[in-house]
């Protein structure tokens, strides 16, 4: 269905990440190293390349995790999936979506190095049901569409 093409963390909030290429998935908890790993509702963001590709059709020099966006994607309309949509990442990792886009921080270090940030309107976020190790080239596929899936 889809694939990994950036792995990313920051260590501080509102701030933009950094490709790790590999980063271990803590269950119920987010991306180890992270800022914004806790136990709440967004542990893990994703962003579709295709998404920030458009930012730079419009001339904006950016890169994988400028957006604040743990997880790029290739090749899934992230944006179109309805909340309890369940996915499989590599061989190990099952996250499920808990919201689309979000109410982005005012003026933050994305905005201003991008001149917008799409990830209120692009972005997706989701809870860690299985951790594990996710790297650059994992498989992405779809175990549930849009429904409450206890793993």
């Amino acid at each position: 269905m889809g694939k990994v093409v950036a792995v990313c963390i920051s260590e501080r909030k509102g701030t933009q990440k950094r490709d790790v290429g590999t980063c271990k998935l803590i269950e119920h908890f987010g991306l180890e190293g992270d800022a914004h790993a806790g136990k709440w509702h967004r542990q893990v963001s994703l962003l579709a390349r295709e998404s920030a590709d458009i930012m730079r059709k419009k001339g904006l020099n950016i890169k994988d995790g400028d957006f604040g966006e743990n997880i790029v994607t290739e090749g899934i309309e992230l944006k179109s999936l309805p909340i309890g949509t369940v996915f499989k990442i590599g061989d190990e990792v099952t996250i499920r979506v808990t919201q689309i886009g979000k109410l982005c921080h005012d003026r933050c270090a994305i905005y201003y190095k991008a001149g917008d940030c799409i990830m209120p309107r692009e972005g997706i976020f989701a809870e860690i049901l299985t951790g594990g190790t996710v790297k650059v080239g994992d498989e992405i596929t779809m175990l549930e569409k849009g429904a409450e899936v206890t793993v």
